[in-house]
């Protein structure tokens, strides 16, 4: 027969040596506690944490334990319900077995993993912003695309600047050969 009252101070042991900074005991009879984990450190200081709390039923380790997310930090909802399906899995395939170090484990993982898809997003949306900008910018670059109505459109308002340019010189080339008025009397 199996003594699960020392199964689970054993493994009471053995989970606050392993977290001694982030274990809490809440109660005695059941036995509840709460172990913090956090991912590792992001590149940009974002962390992605939680407070697991558990609590051993009558029967543990042959049953799974109650658990909950206590507390958490940068997690979203979908993020959420993902860390309490995992920790239903890994529960199940670990009946038998003191499991609390396996969930937490998966935990760990889970949340380094919400990190790098975040990071992931965040570098994605960036790139697909410079991507917008050198668009626009070619676009700014880019001009008038030359067809042929346009072209000829442009053609014809050349022409009548050029004729009007050209009756001026000629206005000028005319008055040249008079001769200028200055206000000065020649004959004085």
């Amino acid at each position: 027969m199996t003594d699960y009252a020392e199964e689970q101070r054993n493994e009471l042991e053995a989970i606050e040596s392993i977290y001694p900074d982030s274990f809490t005991v809440l109660s005695d009879e059941p036995t509840g506690f709460t172990i913090t984990v956090a991912s590792d450190a992001a590149e940009d200081g974002e962390n992605v944490e939680a407070t697991l709390k558990f609590t051993y039923v009558e029967r543990y380790p042959d049953e799974p334990p109650l658990w909950e997310i206590y507390a958490q930090e940068n997690l979203e909802d979908g993020d959420v319900s993902e860390v309490l399906t995992l920790l239903q899995q890994q529960a199940e395939e670990n009946l038998g077995m003191v499991m609390i170090f396996t969930l937490v484990t998966a935990v760990q993982e889970k949340l380094n993993e919400i990190v790098d898809l975040k990071k992931n997003r965040q570098e994605e949306e960036k790139r697909q912003k410079e991507l917008e900008a050198e668009e626009a910018e070619k676009v700014l670059f880019q001009g008038t695309v030359v067809t042929i109505e346009n072209f000829l459109a442009w053609k014809a308002v050349f022409e009548l600047d050029m004729m009007e340019l050209r009756r001026k010189r000629q206005k000028e080339e005319e008055q040249a050969g008079k001769p200028k008025l200055t206000g000065k009397c020649r004959t004085c």
